[in-house]
Parts: C-alpha cells; structure tokens; sequence
C-alpha cells in the first residue's frame, strides 16, 4: 500500500487503494464492481472515520447501518468484501486489533422471493407460446436455454463454429460483455468451458439457422444487448401461456429442476451447468434435493413392506 496511508487515513481512502492494488486486474469485472459499489456505501456510511477509530464497536455500527436496508445476506457479503482490506490494515500495523472478530450479521426480512423455476407441464406451455420462425430471435435463445441451461452470457456468445452437428454438441469456451460493451471475455470460471449434447431437434432448428451466417461471429449479437430486452420477452411469454414469470436465469434453473427430478446424477448436472463443484449444485437445488429424498424414503419403505 502506499507509504501516505496512516492511521488518520480514512478509512474509505484505504479501502480505495486496496481495492486499486489487489483487486483491480485480479478479478472479473463484474466482481469489482461489487468492490467499487461496497466502497460506495462505505462513503455514504463512514465518510470521515479514520483507520484509527475503526473497532468492533465502530464496525458494528457501519454493519447495523448497511443492514437497516439490506437483507442479512446481502450484509453477510458486504461484511466479506470489507473484511480482507481490514485484515490486510490490522497486519500493516494501521487498526491495533481486529475489528471484524465476533461481528453480528443483522437484515431486514427477506422479500417474498418469485418462482425461480417452470415445472415440466409449465415449461411446456411456455416453448408452445415461442414464435420460432425462421430468422434468429429472443425466441430462438429462449429455446436454447430452456434446453441447454447455458448461462445468459454464454449463450449470447456463441458463434456458428461453436457447433458440431454431427456430434451433437456445442461448445462453451467464451461468453458476451454485454454490460460494458467489451465483446467475447473468458468464462466463469475453468468449469464452465465445457461442452452440452443438444437434442436432435435442436440440432436440425440451429444448423438451418446458422448455415448463411459468419461462423466466428456471434449468434443472437446483434448491435448492444441487454439481459433486460431477453426478460421482457419472455416475460410476455409467460402472461401469454398463464405460468409464473420467471427470468431467463430462471430458464436455467428450470433446466436444472428437471434434470434432477428425472434422476440425472448431481455429478451430471454439476458438469452441464459448468459449476466449479458438485457442492455449488447442491446448495442451489437443495429444496429439489430434499425433496427427491423424502421420494426416495417413500420407495425404501415400499419396497421393505413388499419383504413380508
């Protein structure tokens, strides 16, 4: 860090400098952005507290107040973007001890959260309502996905070379800057670039899609793209085939759902949806996990009785 900061720096301003000096080009973009926005709360909060004042008290009060307004989780990852710059100024000698130990994490009661995913009858429904007509469209990517679970970005990244018919398969190895405009950027992480067997509708629907287009230009890119344009659309969708709105992340979490509720393995549904771990899947779809247990009992009991 530089040699200006002292413990009368504030300690907006270290946490500034820490970000410039081990986050920026260390992460992904959008991981710096929750950086920069927690710096900004931290200038709403504490704009003049200095390194010096900073205890568990004063730490506790920055966390109640981020927590008057956001949900505990939402507070329980503020507190883990704060807590790396605190530790780094407790070691350079700037805070005496560590503020963070011990700290409480408060919120405000959850929203009602929306359906995330479709069932089987409701997904349905919603392909039956797409206009698949013979150009590309968000219809085609609704489809897609509905069928893949590619992420958003993913999706809007492909190009026709990233097709291989005859095999079945596309592959992942890039997605879409489409919030700052910055064009192909790597995936996720190392797990996403993977390859998906597509169904054998698909792959005759995509290979009369993609056949006059540029094979390393991307599909469904055409002029700036917005998450927000795909979710209008198939928000229409879905008021169209009276279902539940979902989002188009929610496409992938239908993907999923039904993976697993038609006994694909976690192993199996962890490597299509490109999870770094089998562990991320089991926490995303642990309701449907939990509940394919309690199926499972029933089946042991059924099937002990019939011993007799």
């Amino acid at each position: 860090m530089p040699s200006e900061l002292t413990a009368d720096s504030t300690f907006c301003d270290y946490y500034q400098q820490w970000v410039a000096m081990y986050k920026e080009g260390a992460v992904r973009d959008v991981t710096l952005r929750k950086y920069q926005l927690t710096k900004m709360w931290l200038s709403k909060l504490i704009p003049q507290l200095k390194l010096s004042e900073l205890n568990r008290i004063t730490y506790q009060r920055l966390l109640n107040d981020y927590a008057s307004c956001h949900e505990r989780q939402t507070t329980m990852d503020f507190h883990h973007q704060l807590k790396g710059a605190v530790l780094d100024a407790v070691d350079e000698g700037l805070i005496d001890r560590d503020p963070t130990r011990k700290a409480i994490i408060k919120g405000v009661p959850p929203k009602a959260k929306k359906q995330k995913y479709l069932n089987q009858f409701e997904l349905h429904r919603l392909l039956n309502d797409l206009d698949l007509g013979p150009e590309i469209s968000w219809d085609w990517l609704i489809l897609l996905i509905a069928k893949t679970g590619l992420r958003f970005s993913e999706a809007i990244a492909l190009t026709p070379a990233d097709f291989d018919f005859s095999r079945q398969i596309v592959s992942i190895s890039k997605t879409w800057d489409y919030k700052s405009g910055a064009g192909f950027v790597p995936t996720k992480n190392r797990s996403s670039v993977r390859k998906v067997q597509l169904d054998w509708q698909l792959v005759i629907q995509f290979s009369e899609l993609t056949k006059s287009m540029p094979s390393d230009e991307p599909i469904f890119v055409q002029g700036k793209v917005y998450n927000s344009t795909a979710n209008s659309v198939l928000e229409r969708h879905c008021r169209q085939a009276q279902i539940p709105i979902i989002s188009i992340h929610g496409l992938r979490h239908t993907h999923a759902s039904l993976l697993l509720f038609a006994g694909v393995s976690i192993a199996s549904v962890a490597k299509r949806l490109g999870h770094a771990s089998m562990n991320t899947t089991q926490k995303t779809y642990l309701h449907i996990i939990q509940e394919l247990e309690n199926q499972d009992v029933d089946l042991v009991m059924r099937s002990i009785s019939s011993l007799i």
